[in-house]
């Protein structure tokens, strides 16, 4: 499952190969989790020009020229692809087509990927939004008696961090994913607030060196510890595996444990 650092890259990739360009057709196979009929989402984006593609926590959103947005999630097994003319894809969810006869199609063999027109604004900062300041962290975490993976994972709380992540940011902060998250001390809550941004940047910039463009495939190769093929930190550490709220959570003994 795609994370925050690859829809980031995602998301200035479509903006770079389709800003400007003319909606000419869209299709709609999977209709059960649109918010509209397929009607009313043609009449609201069909002929209209792509203006710009944000990242909205988990979610894509393409903004076009009078105002309308569509929001893309890509759920569990979602998955992005670049069309050319005349090309047919299995699998589809949406597809757009522009005036210059490429496009690109969301797939999902689960049929669980959603397409939304006009989402709701959230009032739950993003994890890379100026609004996710340290005074609404703290006042977060202040708050949750629950392990702190499970606090930033908490799309109700925080949006963007996925499984992946939140054991690379907890590495780099040293903290234990099983933490409890009021009882991390108010230095080591600074710590960790500052690795969000750090880890997630670094990656954003590092993924879209080696996406070039593309808006498919999860680049593993710059992860510290959660990697199935690793058996050590940067630090020498063992790297250890265990459950967390039914995910896996990857971490080491360098990382201090708050109760």
């Amino acid at each position: 499952m795609p994370e925050l650092p690859d829809l980031e890259v995602f998301a200035r990739n479509l903006e770079k190969r389709f800003k400007n360009k003319r909606l000419r057709e869209l299709e709609v196979m999977v209709a059960k989790k649109l918010n509209v009929t397929v009607t009313e989402l043609k009449a609201a984006i069909q002929g209209q020009e792509l203006k710009q593609v944000l990242r909205e926590g988990k979610t894509l959103q393409l903004h076009f020229e009078n105002g309308a947005v569509l929001g893309l999630h890509l759920m569990l097994h979602g998955e992005l692809q670049l069309l050319e003319p005349g090309q047919q894809v299995k699998h589809q969810i949406i597809s757009l087509r522009f005036s210059t006869g490429d496009g690109f199609v969301l797939t999902d063999f689960q049929k669980a990927a959603t397409p939304t027109l006009n989402p709701k604004a959230s009032d739950v900062p993003d994890a890379l939004a100026k609004e996710m300041n340290l005074d609404y962290f703290s006042s977060l975490l202040s708050k949750r008696r629950t392990p702190i993976k499970t606090v930033l994972m908490d799309q109700k709380s925080l949006r963007g961090i996925g499984n992946t992540y939140a054991d690379e940011i907890l590495w780099q902060a040293g903290i234990s994913p099983f933490s409890i998250a009021k009882a991390i001390p108010d230095v080591k809550v600074k710590a960790l607030h500052k690795a969000i941004g750090v880890v997630l940047n670094k990656e954003v910039l590092q993924i879209e060196k080696q996406l070039d463009g593309a808006i498919f495939g999860e680049i593993h190769d710059f992860l510290k510890i959660h990697r199935a093929d690793l058996i050590s930190s940067p630090g020498g550490a063992e790297i250890k595996v265990k459950a967390i709220g039914g995910r896996k959570a990857y971490f080491t003994d360098e990382q201090q444990l708050y109760e």
